[in-house]
């Protein structure tokens, strides 16, 4: 067969024990048909065969970025990024100009605003956004998004300035005024604040609730929403990755999703959750989530897994900690929110066990990290040991006495290298001021978990951070040295990028289908524009993808 696609004069890094490298590779009708040296694979290129020289540059399977939020991403991409802004005066200065040019928003809404962003230990409240806007609503999304801050109009507008109940693990800060201060922490609060925004938070319901748009989108929501998301898989496609897995999802999205796969506009696979809250009753996992996986089962959108929250982040001080944090964050012997009660979380992994379903959690505490495991277990025993695969995201904090548990139930960590202070994109300095000095130990242990034999797979959490690998990929091969206490996580280049591609596929149960370059393998291929084998880490991010092809098609193509 003639090959549609011939890639040559590349090095190929293939993860394929049996051919680790090569030069070249043919693709028809969406396949990997042939992988060797050029003078093998060149004589079979045809009149129609689309030729693509690596010129010596790496060439690997596509990126699989294993935790996003592909909607809200999307969307964040047209709105005001305050990241490395510090201030009230440089806030200002980005703001005004950005609201006066978008005077139709209902909201004057900025993503990536830092918890520090007035500075260390100031806390940013509506009386400091009010100083920037006082007669229009306005509202910041922190990085990780599980804080929004609101100016006073906002909060009038949405009815939160008198506070109010809200879900579990979710709070309304008061201020001493008896009103509320503009914190908002976690979904179950700031919800309200989203409805405002340009897609009316449809954008965030995947994360917020798990469920669909009330009342429906109309057929002219459903459009804008299509058009926003196929941008952020086209931008998903510039740094060459293919597949993605969602962790946040509704019918909703999968519904947009296989529209826009039948309308010939997905540029990447993407796996969505069945999204489960902590106020969920337990039936509503066996009465809604196989009916949506059996519905949603096609090969590049598919409803997969189960996701959970057990706990916030650190730096609100709502993610589980083992004991209070210290300082003024542990006041009231704070040691967290907890999203599920302990109880309803190990019957909810379990039912979702016993239905087959693969679970990925966030956990991110050391306590929340325990509860985890110890709920995995549960599972395992009730239901009787299988080939599972299930996940903890994010991991940022563990005891070391749990370390060793994740090999031996054979748990998967799912890590982010660019959320660490020690990966060049946050204050590297901010998380010490809350974990005690011993915590650091199990602090974005990354190698440690490693060679324990765990299976570790990389990820971005976009739009937490910028869905960019390199930039993630540089924080896992050189991370910053944050001194005394603080152990030595550095990744090698092959793991890191093992931990992108083979061993990503391997955690959605496809290894068998794509992740190698490999004869019979899925056409999902990324082309660099640099050998990173010759790149110094530190210098890793002047490389980026001049392609992406994703089953057997050309999804991104940058122009010489």
């Amino acid at each position: 067969m003639t090959p549609n696609i011939i890639i040559h004069n590349g090095s190929l890094m293939t993860f394929d024990v049996a051919r680790p490298s090569a030069q070249a590779l043919a693709i028809s009708d969406g396949k990997i048909t042939a992988v060797g040296r050029d003078a093998d694979i060149l004589p079979l290129a045809g009149p129609e065969t689309q030729m693509i020289d690596a010129a010596g540059a790496t060439v690997l399977p596509g990126f699989i970025d294993s935790h996003v939020h592909l909607f809200g991403g999307s969307v964040e991409l047209d709105c005001l990024n305050l990241y490395g802004v510090v201030g009230l005066d440089a806030m200002r200065a980005k703001i005004v100009p950005y609201a006066r040019a978008n005077p139709d928003d209902a909201i004057v809404f900025c993503v990536m605003a830092d918890y520090g962003i007035l500075g260390t230990g100031k806390t940013l409240t509506r009386h400091d956004l009010d100083q920037i806007l006082r007669d229009r609503p306005l509202a910041m999304f922190a990085p990780d998004h599980h804080t929004i801050w609101a100016n006073t109009a906002a909060l009038k507008a949405t009815d939160l300035l008198l506070g109010g109940p809200v879900d579990a693990g979710s709070e309304i800060v008061m201020g001493d005024d008896g009103l509320a201060n503009g914190e908002l922490l976690e979904p179950g609060a700031y919800g309200p604040i989203l409805s405002l925004t340009r897609h009316g938070g449809r954008d965030m319901l995947g994360l917020t609730t798990g469920k669909d748009p009330v009342p429906p989108a109309t057929p002219e929501q459903r459009e804008m929403d299509k058009v926003v998301i196929a941008r952020g898989l086209a931008h998903c496609a510039e740094q060459g990755i293919t597949s993605l897995h969602l962790m946040d999802g509704n019918r909703y999205q999968l519904e947009l999703l296989s529209e826009l796969d039948a309308e010939g506009r997905l540029l990447c696979r993407c796996r969505v959750p069945f999204h489960m809250k902590g106020t969920d009753p337990l039936d509503r996992i066996a009465a809604e989530a196989p009916a949506l996986r059996d519905e949603f089962q096609g090969d590049k959108v598919a409803c997969s897994h189960v996701k959970m929250f057990i706990d916030g982040v650190v730096e609100s001080g709502t993610a589980l900690m083992l004991r209070p944090y210290p300082g003024e964050m542990g006041a009231n012997d704070n040691s967290g929110d907890e999203v599920f009660t302990q109880d309803h979380f190990v019957a909810c992994c379990t039912e979702a066990d016993r239905l087959g379903f693969q679970i990925a959690v966030h956990a991110i505490g050391d306590a929340g990290v325990r509860r985890t495991i110890d709920a995995f277990e549960a599972a395992a025993v009730a239901n009787g040991k299988r080939d599972s695969r299930h996940r903890i995201e994010h991991i940022e904090v563990i005891h070391p006495d749990d370390i060793p548990r994740l090999a031996e139930l054979e748990i998967v960590a799912s890590l982010q290298p660019g959320h660490a202070p020690i990966g060049h994109i946050f204050p590297p300095g901010a998380v010490g001021h809350y974990l005690h000095p011993d915590q650091i130990e199990g602090a974005y242990a990354w190698q440690t978990i490693r060679e324990t034999g765990a299976k570790v797979i990389f990820s971005t959490d976009w739009p937490v951070i910028p869905v960019n690998v390199m930039a993630n990929v540089k924080a896992a091969i050189a991370p910053l040295d944050l001194g005394e206490g603080w152990a030595d996580q550095t990744q090698s280049l092959h793991d890191t990028l093992a931990s992108y591609t083979r061993d990503n596929a391997w955690a959605e149960f496809n290894e068998n289908t794509k992740g190698t370059l490999a004869v019979g393998m899925t056409a999902d291929v990324a082309v660099m524009s640099h050998d990173l084998l010759q790149l110094a880490p530190e210098n890793i991010t002047i490389a980026n993808a001049v392609a992406a092809i994703c089953d057997g098609k050309i999804t991104f193509q940058r122009q010489k």
